[in-house]
């Protein structure tokens, strides 16, 4: 029997740090470093926390955020050896639903409908491995987690930390030996 694996959308195959650094540049004319944010949660890292917070419900955020590297290339050769599932706790922005929705047809038609999960809340996802980026979505996840290095995780070590696509390859390799 396939093992299964829920992979999050930002920070995970979505580079939603770059694209908020980005959008409060354009906003509010200050580019803050994706060093600002290692540590301490991404609002923290703005001047703005308030402001920088309000660009997360503008149309259009989600849509057009970039790409995490490698995530592409990964996800397909995951795909041979797993059941992958795309897991998002999308529920808190409401343009975010049909906008990652569209996000990932462009960027990863190999994920079919049936292989989306948007919720609320992760704990109720049941899959062998969960990558994500937040230890609150991880600390409960009832099969393996595998935390995927994010400015806002850094020098907490829990769980099984990876720092890029290529790293998740070799760790989940691993494991079908």
């Amino acid at each position: 029997m396939r093992k299964s694996i829920a992979v999050d959308m930002d920070n995970v195959i979505v580079d939603i740090e770059a694209n908020w650094i980005n959008h409060y540049a354009e906003a509010f004319g200050v580019t803050v470093t994706k060093e600002a944010m290692h540590g301490i949660p991404e609002d923290q890292a703005f001047p703005d926390p308030l402001a920088a917070r309000s660009l997360l419900y503008k149309p259009g955020f989600f849509r057009y955020a970039p790409l995490i590297p490698g995530a592409q290339e990964a996800i397909i050769k995951l795909q041979e050896n797993y059941d992958v599932y795309i897991v998002s706790a999308a529920m808190e922005f409401p343009n975010s639903l049909p906008e990652k929705y569209d996000w990932l047809a462009e960027h990863f038609p190999s994920i079919t409908w049936r292989n989306i999960i948007f919720c609320g809340d992760k704990s109720v996802i049941n899959t062998d491995y969960l990558i994500d980026d937040h230890f609150k979505n991880l600390d409960f996840h009832k099969g393996k987690p595998i935390l995927f290095t994010a400015g806002h995780n850094r020098g907490v070590e829990r769980h099984t930390r990876v720092n890029s696509w290529e790293e998740v390859l070799e760790l989940l390799a691993s494991e079908l030996v």
